[in-house]
């Protein structure tokens, strides 16, 4: 008897030892789910005012890339952006650029400097959620590369390399496999 009331406590404090560790980590992982579903069904304006869904873009690979103007390599990393998308957008495969930045500011930004994928405007809310999504320090640029499942499959703080991206897309759009990485 003694002997089964050791086995059960033992059970029950390994249980207990499991939960302490492993349900941090889950916790987590649902924050990031939950965060990246908000950004995905986020309604942002464009530089027209124009209201744009994110939901719309849906069953495509997105490059969700959060920028600033004043932000330098943030605007070196655009051009290759642009011909990117112009590349892969009939491959499924959808650029976003969201702007924590006025309004104002992309507008002019994008009169001087046109690139081929929307900019939209984002606020505090999305710098927010680009920490649960693995930008702990909220810094800018930060891009995500979310596969049409709507799986995260790769992150980055900082200036992207348009060479891994373009290795990264295109095994994303030829569906050759899809290997969660950082870029």
């Amino acid at each position: 008897m003694r002997r089964q009331i050791a086995t059960c406590l033992l059970v029950i404090a390994l249980g207990l030892i499991a939960l302490v560790f492993f349900w941090p980590d889950r916790q987590e992982e649902d924050g990031e789910t939950a965060a990246l579903q908000q950004l995905l069904n986020l309604k942002l304006v464009d530089t027209n005012q124009t209201t744009i869904d994110l939901a719309a873009w849906r069953g495509r690979v997105r490059v969700i890339n959060l920028w600033a103007t004043w932000c330098a390599p943030c605007k070196e990393e655009m051009p290759a952006f642009s011909r990117l998308q112009d590349e892969f957008q009939g491959k499924n495969a959808q650029f976003v650029g969201i702007a924590l930045d006025s309004p104002e500011n992309v507008r002019l930004f994008f009169a001087k400097h046109p690139v081929s994928y929307p900019l939209l405007i984002g606020d505090e809310h999305v710098l927010a959620l680009s920490r649960a999504l693995g930008n702990p320090y909220m810094s800018l640029p930060f891009t995500l590369v979310v596969d049409e499942e709507d799986k995260i499959q790769a992150r980055k703080a900082g200036r992207l390399d348009a060479e891994s991206l373009m290795a990264l897309l295109r095994r994303l759009t030829e569906k050759r496999g899809k290997l969660s990485a950082d870029i």
